[in-house]
């Protein structure tokens, strides 16, 4: 459906994430991955829903200059916020059984922005989606950490993974959203472009 209306446009996704890859097959688009390596650092001041925007707007400014007329560059970062703080990819493997006590029995928001880029244009979209925890124990978090390795995501964890199915109880919002991308906006944006 999507295919048709963005036959005019490149459609070129600046991200390594497997799994906002998927999402854009899923979503039926033809799309390149064209990933550049950004010093992810964002000012202190910021929170919330700022550090996202800043970030996937920092990935964006990345490709100034190199855009062509048909491009539409995609960029996204998600971050996991809690108690007013945010929790990026855990540094190493005790980091991210700390961030996972933290989750614990506690509820927290996924926060993901998403800015669509043209030569001409930069649009900055985001959502947010609460999430609560079960109380875990430290034999699950090991037992998650060991056999899942989610080292590469914001907060420790994979919802789609064994331990949003074990120790999940809530979710308020975009599942696709707390994965990786808020598609529903994706697509509303790319429809109506």
């Amino acid at each position: 459906m999507l295919k048709e209306k963005l036959k005019n446009y490149k459609i070129i996704l600046a991200s390594g994430s497997p799994r906002r890859q998927q999402f854009f097959k899923d979503l039926d688009l033809d799309f390149e991955i064209r990933v550049k390596e950004i010093e992810e650092i964002y000012p202190d001041d910021l929170k919330g829903v700022a550090i996202t925007n800043f970030l996937t707007e920092l990935k964006s400014n990345a490709f100034e200059g190199e855009l062509q007329p048909n491009d539409l560059l995609i960029t996204s970062d998600t971050i996991v916020w809690l108690n007013g703080n945010a929790l990026g990819k855990p540094k190493n493997y005790e980091d991210a059984v700390q961030i996972l006590k933290s989750l614990s029995n506690a509820t927290h928001e996924v926060i993901t922005s998403v800015c669509f880029k043209t030569m001409t244009n930069t649009v900055t979209l985001n959502d947010c989606t609460k999430v609560t925890f079960n109380p875990l124990t430290e034999n699950e978090i090991r037992y998650y950490l060991d056999n899942y390795k989610p080292f590469d995501k914001a907060g420790a964890y994979g919802i789609q993974d064994w331990i949003g199915l074990v120790g999940i109880s809530k979710v308020e919002g975009s599942y696709t959203n707390v994965v990786g991308l808020p598609t529903h906006l994706v697509y509303d944006y790319l429809n109506n472009i």
